[in-house]
This record gives C-alpha cells, structure tokens and sequence, in this order.
C-alpha cells in the first residue's frame, strides 16, 4: 500500500466517521432530552458508558447529539467562510489595484481584531443561536484563505494562457469560470476542511460562555457549561467524555485536512 492509498482510507475513514455521528445524532434528538430522575448521577457503567446527568439523562446519547450539532453547525459556516474567502481573494487578485487595495485593508482589520470577541459581538448582533453563530464564525475565518487565493491568482495570471486569454479580449469573468476555478478548487478544499476544527472549537466556546446556541440544545457548549458546577461534587464524567469526544472530532477533521492537503500537493505522495 503506497502513501496516497494510505491518505485516500484516512480521508475515507474519517468521513465515515463524522457521518455516522451526524445521522446518530439527528436520530437521538428526543433521546437527548429524556430524564428519568430515578438513574440521575449515575457514574459510568455498561448500562451507562458515559454516565447520566443530574437529571438522568443519557451522558452518551446527549454527547451524540451536541457532536452532531457542532459538526452541522461547522461544515455550514466552514463552507460560507471558504465561499466568501474564494470570491473575494479572487476578486482581490483580479478586479485591479483599488478593490486590492479595499480587500486587503479588511483581511488585516479583522486578523488584527481578537477573534473571540470579534466571534461574540457578531454573534450577539445576531440574535445569537444557531444563525449568529455560524454567521460570526463564517464572517470571522475567511481572511487567511482569503490571503492564500490572492496569493495563488497573482501567481496563475502569470501563466501563458491566460496572459494569451487576455490578449485575445476574453472578460475576466471567463478566464476565472474557464482558467482559475479549477486551478483554486484544491486551495479551495483544503482551506474549507481546515476552516472545520476552528469552527467546531470557537462554536462550542461560544456557546460555553452564553454567547451561542440556545440552553435548550444539547450542544457540547452547553453540556460542559452545565457540568462545571457538578465538578467539584465528583462528577467528572459530565465533562470529561464530552471534552474528549469534541477533542477526537476536531483532531480527526484537522488531520484530514492535512491529509488532503498531502493530496493536492504535486510531488508529495512520492515515497
């Protein structure tokens, strides 16, 4: 098996995996809310693999879906942030040296802005909760892949055939949809898979300081907010296996994007 077999299965596996945890997730909604005071606080156990809460709940079935949550919420706002980072490093790159010049001032504005906050105020004036949240995460994680694509137009419009596509008269718009897009699809989805862990971290950061979703969801935010005054009464297990799973995700999904970036990179599956 050769390194790029190896990287495919790497990806493979972890799709499946994240997969899987969403649809479980989505089908154990009801589930996450169910109590039965008569199993509260129970420590883990074969019954119980990660222990219920003061309520007794499910510890196992509410990580599901806070995880499922979390995934959901990263891949939507992972996705408008990769959108919006392509169109305007792009444009930065092609539409002259005053939209250059306006784009580049707001990549370094909001990387020089502390990203928590900046997360918190967007989400606030959001109205916070699942939209805020995203919408705050997507307006906030563009301007690095932003800077990598204007890096990477300026560098293709070098190139003999759009330098001869230009010549000919053709519009800026066709030389993008015919000549960069797929040059920029591989920077595209490594930056969008990238883009995932700090989405799924910052989201459940912000909904553990009260800025996010909503108390009535099952988020992992939440579950471990929740669990922080049961800590000091000997319930560990109400955060510690919500903080591993959430740690699992966010490593799985971090090495698949190193994985696909090892993937786009000309020479480097070679042994």
């Amino acid at each position: 098996m050769n390194r790029r077999q190896k990287v495919l299965i790497s990806l493979t596996i972890s799709a499946v995996v994240l997969t899987v945890v969403c649809i479980v997730g989505a089908l154990c909604a009801d589930a996450a809310r169910a109590t039965d005071f008569s199993k509260k606080n129970l420590a883990p156990s074969l019954n119980c693999l990660f222990g219920t809460d003061w309520m007794g709940r499910d510890m196992l079935v509410r990580t599901l879906r806070g995880l499922s949550i979390s995934i959901l919420l990263g891949i939507l706002a992972a996705a408008a942030s990769a959108v919006i980072a392509l169109i305007l490093g792009a444009a930065s790159a092609m539409l002259g040296k005053a939209v250059d010049t306006v784009i580049t001032f707001f990549i370094d504005l909001i990387m020089g802005i502390p990203h928590i906050l900046l997360l918190i105020l967007i989400s606030v004036a959001m109205g916070k909760g699942f939209g805020g949240v995203a919408a705050g995460i997507a307006l906030t994680h563009w301007p690095s892949l932003a800077r990598l694509i204007r890096a990477e137009v300026i560098q293709l419009r070098e190139s003999p055939y759009i330098q001869v596509a230009e010549k000919m008269g053709k519009s800026r718009w066709y030389i993008v949809r015919k000549h960069l897009i797929l040059h920029l699809l591989p920077q595209f989805l490594v930056g969008l898979v990238l883009i995932f862990p700090h989405a799924v971290l910052h989201e459940s950061s912000l909904t553990f300081l009260g800025f996010g979703l909503s108390s009535e969801q099952p988020a992992i935010g939440i579950i471990l907010s929740e669990s922080m005054k049961y800590l000091i009464t000997g319930k560990w297990w109400l955060a510690l296996f919500p903080g591993i799973m959430l740690a699992l995700v966010v490593v799985l999904f971090y090495k698949a994007g190193e994985n696909l970036r090892k993937l786009t990179e000309p020479g480097s599956m070679h042994e």
